[in-house]
């Protein structure tokens, strides 16, 4: 038992939420200073804060008279904005916020796989209706915040494991990753790449076991040499498969875990003077629309990632609404899209 709690256990205050006036005696400090941490303020001592915060999660706070409405916002976090993944998670946000007249209020993690400090502060003192975290996830202290305050979230893709109880949608990427190599697999390749996102991202190691199930399945084997670890990005892309090709014994086809690794790969091919996909097969990840209209077009798996955040979306406002959900943890399914990039190996 914490500090805090054996203190509020020896004072005999029951368990249960606690008024904003029960929560500053018990942390020895004035109501005006409590109410600024519930409101999101920054002008309060960071160990002053921290010890009202643990009251606050130990035992949730009531509020004497009626709380303040929510903003009629959405807020849509991502760890960074760079291509068309990022405009159909937003397509799919704003469909649901018109439905509900919400508004959404885009931010930025600069790259941060969690919220930097002042990030809660900040959502606390504009309280939004709900919260939808892409590609990133949550400290606890963070997500206890939220939820002490009643501000739902929910994760879409998250980077790495959601706690039990956080809401979150996905997509089968496992068997995305497995339904694209199975399929080079079918033409004829054994000497399959892989080019994957970063180690720490569940969905990028959920595709590459999906790669090696379906490799180990088909009895081909799985060189160390080809297998590389990137970033999602075409510049990642480029670079392993330029090393790649340069191998004493290169691969006849590359799976990349999305479609801008894909492009690098097509750049270093045509550096090298390959054709796709008569020297070199290619299947990307995630469908994007740049991927039709590729030279040839791409074969890739489609992740549906507007329905994945109507999901999220809807999830929100649900809980917004004092709804509960059915479910929790949702993945939706993937599908390869066969396109012009794949072909049997050169005999």
């Amino acid at each position: 038992m914490s500090s805090t709690n054996q203190r509020l256990a020896r004072d005999g205050l029951a368990a249960g939420p606690l008024t904003t006036a029960e929560i500053a005696a018990h942390a020895g400090v004035s109501v005006a200073t409590v109410s600024k941490v519930i409101n999101g303020r920054t002008d309060v001592a960071s160990d002053t804060r921290a010890r009202i915060e643990e009251i606050i999660r130990s035992h949730g706070h009531r509020r004497q008279k009626r709380a303040a409405r929510p903003a009629p916002v959405l807020e849509l976090v991502f760890r960074q904005i760079r291509d068309a993944y990022h405009v159909e998670i937003i397509k799919g946000v704003q469909q649901v916020a018109r439905e509900h007249r919400l508004a959404v209020v885009i931010s930025e993690l600069q790259g941060r796989l969690t919220p930097g400090r002042g990030w809660v502060e900040d959502v606390l003192f504009r309280r939004p209706a709900g919260i939808i975290e892409v590609y990133s996830v949550l400290a606890d202290t963070q997500s206890g915040q939220l939820r002490s305050r009643g501000i739902p979230f929910v994760l879409v893709d998250p980077n790495g494991e959601p706690a039990h109880a956080s809401p979150s949608v996905g997509a089968t990427n496992w068997n995305g990753g497995l339904s694209a190599t199975r399929h080079l697999l079918r033409l004829g390749h054994r000497r399959i790449a892989v080019i994957t996102g970063p180690e720490n991202a569940l969905a990028s190691r959920a595709r590459v076991d999906g790669y090696r199930t379906a490799m180990e399945t088909a009895g081909a084997l799985v060189d160390p040499d080809l297998v590389r670890i990137g970033d999602y990005r075409a510049e990642d892309g480029l670079r392993h498969a330029r090393e790649l090709l340069r191998l004493p014994s290169p691969p006849t086809a590359v799976f990349t875990c999305n479609d801008a690794l894909a492009l690098g790969v097509y750049r270093a091919a045509a550096e090298a003077g390959l054709s796709i996909p008569d020297d070199l097969s290619v299947v990307g990840f995630d469908d994007l629309r740049p991927a039709q209209w590729t030279v040839p077009p791409l074969t890739t798996v489609h992740q549906p990632l507007t329905e994945m955040a109507v999901t999220a979306a809807a999830m929100v406002v649900k809980l917004a609404q004092g709804q509960p959900l059915a479910q929790t943890r949702v993945e939706l399914a993937t599908e390869l899209v066969v396109r012009d990039s794949t072909a049997p190996p050169r005999s």
